[in-house]
């Protein structure tokens, strides 16, 4: 199995070990206290984990060039000691890297900015200044000087970052070139940029040091490049000296999901065809691809040479080891929520991983034997308990985990009937393979009446919430059901459904009440239709065939009327993450989806839900509706316990000790913090 994609790959001067390359990610701590110390040691987890070739995160060639103040540069000699811990830490585990050298143009966040024109991007509230010719002479030579000084540090090669709506990529699409130079007009002038860049770092680092281009062959922006566009700037990149070209898919400013978990597995990986077919170089497919599986698949197609994955390889270091070992069951697969990377990214944090908290903290986060193994009772399996038993077995402990259901999970198992959200299924595959490798032993149904607690060392708690329900009036009518009941399958909701609150998991069963497809919720395999009702909808032409790859969106009506409802006057979904929150209110808008703020809820009977909004009386006539109205602790079972075990010994992880802006994340990592002190 896998035979493709862990077949090494020639590239004359050196070879991969395989077909995966780590594709490139900020971590912030590029910037942080002692960060290439920390850098250092997740990039050489990753390298002993087997991937054949990582890229870091983008470094900028300049000041002007940083996507804000403070942020990592390459300009000096004094760079290289740094650059050298990383080196040095991979090589020593036998891998490859590739530093980025990434400019953002009109996307920085800083007075320097700079572009090809002085056009303002429409995500930045900056105006950028134009480029003079000798500036643009001057900015190649950055981009020259820096691959110099990471050959200098000891890396492998450099990665250009030309696609995503950078630099480099505002001087290829004529929407953001409008300059009258040679540097501008026609579209072979608009290359000469990219072009210039890569021929200027081949002639000064020689043959045997890679040159990654990332070429933007999805642009996704209105005017963006052709298909004959795209082939002809490949062909030239070729020409120029490039060992490798990575595809880039979608600007930042493009108003279309490209990596969120509703995007299905493997939807671009296609377009990278059309780039192999016209090439001699090996060409990189990108963009969630997250399974052992899908990559093979990619490959066999003729796809690409090699594939790209980026979160994939924070959510498991060792992904590649585990699929040459044959147990792609035991990987920790990304889920795409982008909750603890990108979100991270965007609120100045480190970078992590919810499903791998361990991620980017290599060196601070560290499961260490323990001298004294205890027998402990976990009470409660959703994702705290889950976590918490794995990592105190992994430790050495002595665990026993009981679940009051008939599976393990908690809300993990609703979260994957949503639309967009079936990876959550490979996070329980997960634990179930490993909770079963460090022999933790599970009760399911189990009644704790049934179990003496008092023969367990500790206990810990991870029962999780239970939902609010609003003291209002007939809210306990046949028409008010939980959310539990819905995404369950208990109970299927009618045609009009009113939803009480407005929160993540408001919008969750809102995708869930809407979905035109009836597929997302049962497979975590996406076939073709699942590919084509995604592109239909949000306008994506993987044909190429419009240029920049963009179409007529063409959102289907949702299956049922429904009401979005809260207390407060704000816009709805303002709690969703900061990568996301802007598809998931997209999509519902687009499903008309009425979401009204500032409700107060009168009384539920025959004739609906009766509301004020403000100062306006409404009757909504629905025919369901349901309670989203946040979550309390739900830990009333430690009074129970506590007699037949001291307090001291108790421990509350959890939404069972915190239900206040609980997520799976904050779950998780209560379970590991507890899992290494106790």
């Amino acid at each position: 199995m896998y035979s493709r994609l862990l077949t090494p790959l020639d590239l004359g001067f050196t070879q991969l070990k395989n077909r995966v390359l780590m594709g490139s990610m900020h971590t912030n701590l590029e910037e942080a206290t002692n960060g290439f110390n920390r850098l250092a040691a997740f990039y050489a987890l990753r390298a002993q984990g087997d991937v054949g070739l990582i890229i870091t995160g983008g470094i900028s060639p300049n000041p002007e060039g940083r996507l804000a103040p403070n942020r990592a540069i390459m300009n000096d000699k004094s760079d290289v000691v740094n650059h050298q811990l990383i080196t040095r830490a991979v090589h020593a585990e036998d891998g490859k890297i590739c530093m980025q050298i990434l400019h953002a143009g009109r996307y920085a966040y800083q007075k320097q900015i700079v572009a090809p024109s002085a056009i303002q991007s429409p995500i930045i509230p900056l105006t950028p200044k134009e480029l003079s010719s000798s500036d643009v002479e001057q900015q190649i030579n950055d981009f020259v000087h820096t691959a110099v000084l990471a050959q200098d540090s000891g890396y492998d090669g450099v990665e250009i970052m030309g696609s995503e709506g950078y630099l480099i990529n505002q001087f290829i699409v004529s929407s953001t070139n409008t300059r009258n130079d040679k540097w501008g007009g026609s579209y072979q002038n608009r290359i000469q940029f990219a072009v210039q860049i890569v021929k200027n770092i081949r002639t000064r680092v020689g043959e045997n040091f890679i040159i990654i281009y990332r070429l933007s062959v999805l642009d996704l922006v209105e005017q963006g490049s052709s298909l004959a566009e795209v082939i002809e700037l490949a062909q030239a990149i070729e020409a120029a000296g490039a060992t490798i070209i990575n595809t880039g898919i979608g600007w930042h400013e493009s108003r279309v999901p490209t990596i969120a978990s509703m995007v299905p597995s493997g939807t671009f990986a296609s377009v990278s065809q059309n780039i192999k077919n016209n090439v001699s170089v090996p060409v990189v497919a990108s963009n969630r691809i997250n399974t052992p599986e899908l990559a093979e698949n990619i490959l066999e197609n003729n796809w690409a040479d090699m594939v790209s994955m980026a979160r994939p390889l924070l959510a498991d270091s060792h992904f590649v080891q585990k699929t040459k070992n044959q147990i792609p069951q035991a990987i920790n697969t990304c889920i795409a929520c982008n909750q603890a990377c990108l979100d991270h990214i965007f609120e100045n944090k480190v970078a992590t991983c919810l499903v791998n908290p361990f991620a980017a903290h290599e060196e601070e986060l560290k499961l260490v034997p323990t001298l004294t193994p205890k027998k402990l009772a976990v009470i409660g399996a959703g994702p705290a308990g889950m976590a918490f038993s794995l990592y105190a077995a992994t430790r050495g402990h002595e665990v026993t985990l009981f679940e009051a259901t008939d599976k393990i999970g908690g809300q993990f198992n609703l979260a994957k009937q949503i639309p967009g959200k079936s990876d959550f299924k490979h996070t329980l595959r997960y634990f179930e393979y490993q909770l079963a490798q460090h022999k933790v032993h599970i009760h399911l149904n189990a009644e704790l009446k049934d179990h003496d607690l008092s023969v367990y060392d500790d206990v810990v708690i991870a029962t999780g919430t239970t939902p609010i329900h609003p003291a209002i009036e007939g809210f306990n009518h046949n028409k008010v059901v939980s959310y539990q009941d819905i995404l369950s399958g208990k109970v299927t909701a009618g045609k009009s459904v009113a939803i009480v609150g407005a929160g993540g998991i408001a919008f969750d069963v809102a995708e869930y009440l809407t979905d035109t497809s009836n597929t997302a919720q049962n497979t975590v395999t996406n076939s073709e239709k699942e590919i084509t009702e995604f592109t239909d909808t949000w306008g994506i032409d993987l044909s190429l065939q419009n240029k920049g790859g963009v179409k007529a969106a063409n959102h289907k009506n949702s299956v049922r009327n429904v009401y979005m409802l809260q207390r407060k006057i704000r816009k709805p979904g303002a709690s969703l993450g900061k990568t996301t929150g802007w598809i998931h209110r997209t999509s519902l808008k687009e499903k008309h989806v009425s979401m009204l703020s500032g409700v107060t809820y009168n009384k539920v009977d025959d004739n609906g839900l009766h509301i004020n909004i403000r100062t306006k009386v409404r009757v909504l006539d629905v025919d369901t509706i349901i309670i989203c109205a946040g979550q309390t602790e739900n830990n009333s079972i430690v009074d129970v316990i506590a007699k037949s075990i001291s307090t001291d010994n108790i421990h509350i992880i959890g939404g069972a000790f915190n239900a206040q802006k609980l997520d799976a994340q904050k779950a998780i990592e209560d379970a590991l913090h507890l899992a290494r002190t106790i």
